[in-house]
């Protein structure tokens, strides 16, 4: 069905290549996703002030939305922080540093140990658990934190969650938009996905070893709150033996969630909230070993310090986030249910229209599945657009002529879905990685642009050879 765009399309997509460019060129992109909230908001209601208050309320959905995962990052970053004031971290690294001596393994190890983890219970919960334990391997092995963040990226948001073999929701909804067996959308995107994995990280890592060579890349590192507070230092107050006991109990800890992740099934939000709550009863354990007397006080000092951090790095990126989850389910939230009645959405409606718009055949047809594909990726979720990608193919194939195509042409959609829109592209979608690596989102997303860039061209013109 073809969709009639609207002026607030328009403007939505105007908006998005102003962000785009603004970021490319390294600024602030706040004033402009304000001032197209409110735009797009006059459009709708032709009211100044329920304009403003569009923008109060975008600002409270997109937070709402990100709540678990400043969450989560804020819980991680207060238990890392008392296992660092104890000591205790040196004593969990110290196995894995004889492990991980150089750069190159630190970046290999951790991109392949964070794409299986992902495989079985998507990245959120991977992100946790190598953070923790494997980022400041890699980083005293001589990796800068931005390397060691775009190996979490590319394996786990990229590889990983854009293949879904495993829990397979991804292959599952695109699928059922084309109408097709899951089976036959995942045996299509695996050469799709081998190309893509390959090209990117390889890519990326040569990146990274350039710059390390010539001095670009560093440590660029988010200033930690604990420089404005007062040092403490409690190593002495806790013995060696605890260290030790500490340092083995929690890695065990965390290998029963796994456990429990896969007797339980659960998978994405549940199987991070395990993470997050284990984290807790850790802070709080070494918390009263620690601090005795004064644990009760010290508990809630961790805890505000891991909030503050979560929200000072969550801070820069509402405003984006806010202005495209209107892409999606935010306009409906935010200033109702007035699109065309046809319409799947500003995101969804652009692609359709992309779609209808471009002459058939094979090039053309991998070309455009790649850009729907990565237009449904704008909103940031990943999953939230790739049914269209599906449909559209099953548009294409037919008009090609090629019901064979089918398959090929919705892998290639859900892949570019999913790693312009999982995690690898979009800076509040990269928020996870980039705080527990301690990194600045914007940093980390122009890092990942070229290489996933690369990676979708190489492999959408490879998808002309399995059609």
């Amino acid at each position: 069905m073809e969709i009639q765009l609207s002026l607030i399309h328009w403007i939505y997509l105007f908006f998005v290549f102003l962000i785009m460019a603004i970021m490319i060129m390294r600024r602030d992109t706040s004033l402009a996703c304000i001032i197209g909230i409110f735009l797009i908001g006059f459009t709708v209601n032709h009211s100044i002030p329920e304009s403003i208050i569009g923008v109060f309320n975008s600002f409270v959905y997109a937070i709402t939305s990100l709540l678990p995962t400043i969450l989560i990052i804020s819980v991680i970053v207060s238990m890392s922080k008392i296992l660092t004031e104890t000591g205790i971290n040196e004593v969990m690294i110290t196995p894995f540093a004889k492990i991980i001596h150089t750069p190159t393994m630190a970046y290999w190890v951790i991109g392949l140990v964070m794409m299986v983890i992902s495989w079985f219970f998507w990245p959120s919960p991977a992100v946790a658990l190598i953070g923790a334990v494997l980022i400041p391997v890699a980083i005293k092995a001589g990796l800068p934190a931005l390397g060691g963040a775009m190996a979490m990226n590319l394996f786990g948001h990229g590889i990983a969650l854009s293949s879904d073999f495993v829990i397979q929701g991804a292959p599952k909804l695109t699928a059922d938009a084309a109408g097709i067996p899951v089976e036959s959308v995942i045996t299509a995107s695996m050469p799709l996905v081998l190309i893509m994995g390959i090209v990117t990280t390889v890519t990326a890592f040569i990146l990274i070893k350039r710059d390390m060579k010539n001095g670009s890349l560093v440590n660029e590192q988010i200033e930690d709150d604990s420089k404005d507070e007062e040092v403490i230092d409690i190593k002495g107050n806790i013995s060696i033996s605890w260290k030790r006991i500490f340092a083995i109990s929690i890695p065990i800890i965390f290998i029963i969630n796994v456990l429990i992740m896969n007797r339980l099934e659960l998978r994405g939000g549940d199987a991070t909230a395990l993470i997050g709550g284990s984290a807790i009863f850790i802070l709080l354990l070494i918390s009263i070993k620690t601090h005795r007397g004064n644990s009760l006080e010290e508990i809630t000092r961790y805890i505000i310090h891991g909030l503050q951090f979560g929200f000072k790095v969550f801070g820069p990126v509402i405003p984006i986030a806010a202005f495209f989850y209107l892409g999606d389910e935010g306009f409906i939230s935010i200033f109702g249910n007035i699109l065309p009645e046809n319409s799947h959405g500003i995101v969804n409606d652009l692609g359709i229209a992309l779609a209808h718009s471009v002459p058939l055949n094979e090039v053309l047809s991998v070309i455009t599945l790649t850009i729907v594909g990565a237009i449904t990726g704008l909103d940031g979720s990943g999953f939230s657009g790739i049914s269209l990608a599906g449909s559209v193919a099953k548009l294409f194939s037919t008009a090609l002529g090629s019901e064979s195509a089918t398959a090929t042409l919705t892998a290639l959609g859900q892949i570019s879905g999913i790693w312009v829109g999982g995690g690898t592209l979009i800076p509040w979608a990269l928020i996870p990685v980039a705080a527990i690596c301690k990194v600045s989102p914007f940093d980390l997303a122009r890092r990942n642009l070229i290489p996933v860039l690369v990676g979708l061209i190489v492999t959408t013109f490879s998808a002309l050879f399995f059609l």
